[in-house]
């Protein structure tokens, strides 16, 4: 696995859109105020030609162009880092139209985004062997006062900070609007983690586990299973020997396709030597009276024996901890309790 350096002020961010661009309010004045909040932390600002854009369906601009876009940042040697402005619906239509040899083939470089931008760092991840970080797009950096989340993953990105251990509170309600574009996170319901050992849900027992992580948001992954740009169990075969955790989270899947989905991965060979999984508040139409989102996802795949931590800071549901896919990380969780440790090797 390969990482980038981490930034640093005086370096410049390339911002990006190889999904939605910050073209509407609320999106665009949040975006513009996270631009001034990173400029005067010190970083030079690069736009993207997309970053502004809404000429697209589902994405910023044609697939043709937010590829091109993604490839000449990403291969550029004037931006340290490429932070996606936000997430969409159709990014996974730019990828045929992205060299992935030459990608991997360039010195590596973090990016970050989560959501529809799933397509990217899944794809660097295992099939580049480098390293991504999924959290925040750019655009939420505008929020203020700025949550700990988004300075989390700000001190990621710069290499501050390696540990991370959630936060109490979460969002059931947004308050962002287009007339009240920075508006704070809304943090009013208690975090409730539930924790599976492998055979049963514990809350007095701790539960620890290390492995490979790889993952996002569960709707793109899904979407992936089965292309050509489906290279995960080559993935898995490269670093069986370090064990692989999941990261998983949805954005609009209710719990029977939640379940159809972990059918399908598993089915394709996706959780082989899999040793926990970490899956994040849904975002979807949580519960049904004969199916909740807990049983969609443990019903199936408690058959791997393996931890399996649920509804944590992770995805559509903020406050969401940064992840580095591919990296190694340490998670331990008792009660309410989880952290996670990244090591990069």
């Amino acid at each position: 696995m390969r990482y980038a350096p981490f930034i640093k002020p005086g370096d410049s961010l390339g911002y990006i859109a190889p999904s939605f661009g910050c073209s509407i309010e609320p999106y665009r004045t949040c975006f513009d105020n996270s631009l001034k909040k990173w400029e005067g932390s010190g970083y030079k600002t690069v736009l993207g030609p997309n970053a502004y854009a809404g000429e697209g369906c589902g994405i910023s601009n044609t697939p043709v162009k937010c590829a091109e876009e993604f490839s000449s940042f990403y291969l550029s040697p004037d931006t340290s880092a490429l932070l996606s402005v936000g997430g969409g619906e159709l990014m996974c239509e730019i990828l045929p139209f992205i060299d992935l040899e030459k990608i991997k083939a360039a010195d590596p470089k973090w990016f970050m985004g989560y959501s529809d931008n799933t397509n990217i760092t899944y794809l660097l991840t295992t099939i580049c062997d480098v390293a991504a970080i999924y959290g925040p797009c750019a655009q939420s950096f505008g929020m203020e006062p700025m949550h700990d989340f988004l300075k989390d993953a700000k001190d990621l990105l710069e290499g501050k900070k390696l540990t991370f251990k959630g936060y109490g509170l979460f969002e059931k309600e947004s308050l962002k609007s287009k007339d009240n574009p920075l508006a704070p996170l809304n943090a009013t319901e208690k975090r409730d983690i539930k924790i599976f050992d492998g055979k049963e849900f514990t809350s007095d027992r701790e539960v620890s586990f290390e492995g490979r992580l790889t993952g996002g948001c569960l709707d793109c992954l899904v979407n992936l299973t089965g292309t050509k740009f489906d290279k995960t169990t080559d993935f898995l075969e490269r670093y069986k020997d370090d064990g692989i955790i999941w990261f998983i989270e949805s954005c609009e899947l209710n719990p029977y396709e939640i379940r159809r989905a972990v059918w399908q991965m598993d089915n394709a060979g996706w959780f082989n030597y899999c040793r926990g999984i970490l899956i994040g508040r849904s975002g979807g139409e949580c519960d049904f009276e004969e199916l909740s989102h807990i049983n969609a996802y443990i019903d199936y795949l408690s058959r791997l024996n393996v931890p399996i931590i649920i509804d944590i800071d992770l995805g559509h549901v903020s406050p969401q901890l940064p992840v580095i896919s591919g990296a190694i990380g340490k998670v331990t969780a008792k009660g309410q309790d989880m952290s996670v440790t990244y090591s990069l090797r």
